[in-house]
């Protein structure tokens, strides 16, 4: 019964426009009251919650992505970019690809980065005759990849919840990021062959040069997170210490776009993201714990196991659930609501819980780039001016590439499992 309550009143309170993380809240003072337990447990689950050294790696990386935004990085990655497939037919969407790839290797926000890109490449795919619909679709699924691709926001808080390495994750990351980002480039080349998109000019070899000369600082940040933990010279959480610097000192002395000015808003800006995920932290910590003493974890896990004896035709429901949920919930409160629920479950199929953590966290990509909850697919029809319906329509193919390494990960341990 509890766990009906807890979730009907998360539901009620979602759904008049409660902020996720007070609706959770309200839900386990529900839950509380109900199953008797002492208030003095919300503040001791509370704290116990963000007392934690791996989750230091979401205020760095949340200011890293900040110092990113406003230090022309953007910019520099993108004018790289064109050197390489400017020339090409539709180079100017494999540009965006390619740039959402990289960024994601830096921000680890998907919707910032899907911000980030539209705001530069829309008004000048526009200028190339490129259909909006399709600009505004494409910045919104390649700045998704930033949830993908390390180092993911999502993935630090899966690997905190499900205590799984964060450092495994990243590195098993990477195949289905880049994967997809492919998948685009080629959909990109595809729709411009059909639709007759532009051409650009090829840069010369010189200016080639100037703007490797230029982007490489920018060009280093992934490089400098990959070899670091890789190499065992800082876990993920200092990586977050170490790229927040790096970032500070290029924005700062090297690009000269950061002024001393500019930091009390950069710092603002990252410690608003963090108050945010973190009050979501300690509300979805006092919910799973409400869960798991109730044993509704075990429960849902016996009750999904005896629907078929299929693994494969389980781990597809799962896919589905996950679908549903990313739907209508934000990646992090969805990971922490559900990952005590159904990493049993994968435990129980075989799954490692390293695979098992990017298929749940490309489910919830997914679900940034579908109604009525997507917010990347909202920033892609703010940026481009387009109605929600039309940029839905554009959104399916990126959307059928995605569901596509989405099934590679979930049926090939292989193409993840390599990596760490």
């Amino acid at each position: 019964m509890i766990g009906i309550l807890l979730f009907g009143v998360f539901a009620i309170f979602l759904f008049f426009g409660l902020p996720v993380g007070f609706s959770l809240g309200i839900a386990c003072l529900a839950g509380c009251n109900y199953g008797e337990y002492p208030l003095s447990v919300m503040a001791q689950r509370f704290f116990t919650a963000v007392d934690s050294f791996p989750l230091m790696a979401i205020p760095l990386f949340m200011l890293a992505g900040a110092l990113m935004s406003h230090g022309g990085i953007t910019k520099r990655i993108i004018d790289f970019a064109l050197c390489f497939v400017g020339h090409i037919k539709g180079g100017l969407g494999m540009v965006v690809a390619i740039t959402g790839i990289i960024m994601g290797g830096i921000s680890g926000s998907g919707v910032a980065d899907a911000a980030a890109i539209g705001a530069i490449m829309v008004p000048e795919m526009s200028k190339r005759n490129y259909d909006r619909p399709f600009s505004g679709a494409l910045c919104a699924c390649c700045g998704s990849i930033g949830l993908i691709i390390p180092p993911s926001i999502a993935i630090i808080i899966y690997a905190c919840t499900a205590n799984v390495s964060i450092g495994d994750l990243f590195m098993a990351a990477y195949a289905p990021g880049i994967a997809i980002g492919i998948g685009f480039l080629i959909y990109c080349y595809i729709i411009a062959k059909v639709k007759n998109y532009p051409s650009g000019e090829r840069v010369a070899k010189g200016e080639t040069w100037k703007r490797f000369k230029d982007a490489i600082w920018a060009l280093m940040m992934p490089i400098i997170i990959i070899v670091g933990i890789r190499g065992g010279i800082f876990t993920a959480t200092e990586g977050g210490a170490v790229i927040s610097v790096y970032g500070l000192l290029v924005g700062m002395f090297i690009y000269k776009e950061i002024k001393i000015k500019d930091l009390p808003a950069i710092l603002l800006e990252a410690a608003e993201s963090t108050a945010t995920i973190g009050t979501i932290i300690c509300a979805t910590t006092l919910f799973s714990w409400l869960l798991t003493s109730e044993q509704i974890p075990a429960k849902i896990t016996t009750w999904l196991i005896g629907l078929t004896d299929s693994k494969y035709v389980l781990l597809f429901l799962i896919n589905i659930l996950l679908l549903i949920t990313g739907m209508f919930i934000d990646s992090g409160p969805a990971i922490m609501l559900l990952a005590p629920i159904l990493c049993p479950v994968a435990q129980s199929l075989g799954v490692s819980l390293v695979q098992f953590g990017l298929v749940m966290v490309i489910n919830l990509t997914i679900g940034l780039l579908t109604p009525p909850v997507g917010t990347a697919m909202y920033v892609g029809s703010n940026v481009s001016g387009v109605p929600i319906k039309d940029i839905s329509k554009a959104l399916l193919p990126f959307i059928c590439i995605m569901f596509a390494v989405l099934m590679l990960v979930t049926y090939v341990p292989a193409f993840t499992s390599w990596a760490y």
